[in-house]
């Protein structure tokens, strides 16, 4: 899996059928950027993308994924490495999006469950399983980031490396689709607790990945870029300049 390094992600966000964005998580606060997810795959890895970050919105409020077929194609048509999430709570979804052709998956809701961690990790691997550490200031949002958890993000970091996850996906939600720039200072703090980090929410500017690059050293392992791309305010050449690529 081509996960070495900084990786640049770009994002497929999945809803009903269709390649969109949201601003903070908001469904009423959506834009659609195209009616054919698998052709926009296509698009990005024709563009130079290494990998790409696949996240099923209608499993995510659901409760359970939604848009495995859908994932079954886009991974059938790329020949990089799919990241997928949304509404993974149970082993059998889990499994259901491996077999689909995800890479590996990131597990949200559920990533403070310590058990249920150390479950997926004996049954598929800690390679292929991601925990999604989604904050609003410093506490985590949870069920499709319309339940706050009472759970601090640090002490999150903690629970996931207790269960042997090294890698989670973090999204600041107050920044995602905002384009304000990433949450640099929990980035860093998320890092310096051992935990590798994917940031993701507000990346708008080849600066902004240039300056989650320099947290490379520290465990900043990769970036996912949505909103920035897709309004064509920063290209997939730059961002892949700044992030190494």
């Amino acid at each position: 899996m081509a996960t070495g390094g900084f990786v640049l992600w770009p994002a497929i966000d999945l809803r009903e059928g269709r390649c969109v964005r949201l601003v903070q998580g908001d469904p009423d606060r959506q834009t659609v950027f195209g009616e054919d997810p698998v052709a926009m795959a296509r698009h990005w890895v024709r563009a130079g993308a290494q990998a790409l970050h696949v996240v099923d919105l209608d499993g995510a409020f659901a409760g359970a994924p939604r848009q495995l077929e859908l994932l079954g194609a886009i991974a059938a048509a790329v020949p990089v490495p799919v990241q997928f999430g949304g509404g993974l709570r149970s082993e059998r979804d889990v499994a259901a999006a491996l077999e689909a052709g995800a890479a590996r998956v990131v597990v949200g809701t559920r990533a403070l469950e310590a058990g249920f961690l150390v479950a997926l990790r004996q049954r598929w691997g800690g390679e292929r399983i991601v925990a999604g550490l989604d904050a609003r200031g410093d506490h985590l949002a949870i069920a499709g980031w319309r339940q706050q958890s009472s759970v601090d993000l640090m002490e999150a970091a903690g629970l996931v490396l207790g269960a042997g996850i090294e890698l989670a996906v973090f999204t600041q939600v107050e920044r995602d689709g905002l384009l304000g720039g990433p949450d640099l200072p929990r980035i860093r703090a998320l890092a310096a607790t051992g935990l590798g980090v994917v940031a993701s929410g507000g990346v708008s500017s080849a600066e902004d990945l240039r300056a989650l690059v320099a947290l490379a050293p520290l465990g900043v392992r990769g970036a996912i870029v949505g909103r920035a791309l897709y309004d064509g305010r920063l290209t997939l050449d730059q961002a892949l300049a700044a992030a190494g690529a």
